[in-house]
């Protein structure tokens, strides 16, 4: 028999993989598009930019447009200037973050529709970084890095780190608690960071809580264990389960 849970999964999967062919479709055109362009045109560009690869927060959640994104957030339900606990009973320990609503209204008002929905439930932290970065990352019912709640939410707080030095980057301190993203603006869905060590970032990831001092100790031991394999980036040796997350008023 399958139970509402496994339906509701069932659902999300079905709608997600939806998504993500429209949004390879719409990835196929741009770039039919842009050749055209350039060619016309006969310029060639070089990027410059720098490639984060062992040290991106991604998650790949984001809807194929922002229109569907907009239409999918769930409306404000919470207090804008009150104060939240994220609670996540976890098989390696408990940890609590609070979140500040007035700081990160929306980040805190998905946080709340999702736990209320028991979305984080039974879900695997997929994985752990010891090496450039020191963080453990969440919230993806998947298990995988790719799955999402089937909308996005906007950045928010992002100037709360200081300002950025030489380099571009802001220390994202032991403790913070942070959206991954697919790299690109207003792309956060479900899926989350929680930063062990002191890790220096871009400043495009919401900070929107802080993790309490037994939690952060909990977070700590399971960086301490390692990734599976003896990599930089990867699975946690330690497997972290969050059994029950809970978003509740102060």
């Amino acid at each position: 028999m399958v139970t509402s849970d496994q339906r509701r999964r069932q659902l999300a999967r079905d709608k997600y993989a939806r998504q993500q062919q429209r949004r390879a479709e719409a990835q196929r055109k741009t770039k039919r598009r842009n050749t055209v362009i350039a060619a016309s045109l006969a310029v060639v560009l070089a990027a410059g930019g720098a490639v984060y690869a062992s040290v991106s927060l991604l998650g790949d959640d984001a809807k194929s447009t922002e229109t569907e994104a907009a239409s999918g957030e769930p409306k404000m339900a919470i207090e804008a200037k009150g104060t939240y606990d994220f609670a996540l009973k976890t098989n390696e320990g408990d940890v609590t973050v609070s979140m500040d609503a007035a700081k990160t209204p929306r980040t805190v008002n998905s946080f709340k529709h999702l736990a209320d929905k028991k979305y984080f439930d039974g879900t695997k932290c997929h994985r752990l970084t010891t090496a450039g970065i020191f963080v453990l990352q969440c919230g993806d019912p998947e298990g995988t890095g790719m799955g999402g709640p089937g909308y996005t939410i906007p950045d928010e707080n992002l100037d709360a780190l200081g300002k950025p030095g030489a380099d571009g980057k802001v220390t994202y301190k032991a403790g913070t608690v942070a959206m991954a993203n697919t790299g690109q603006p207003g792309t956060g869905g479900s899926q989350f960071f929680l930063v062990y060590k002191d890790s220096k970032l871009p400043p495009q990831y919401t900070p929107f809580g802080t993790i309490d001092a037994a939690g952060l100790k909990a977070v700590q031991k399971v960086g301490a264990a390692g990734v599976e394999g003896g990599q930089g980036d990867g699975a946690p040796k330690k497997p972290v389960t969050i059994e029950k997350a809970t978003v509740s008023a102060k």
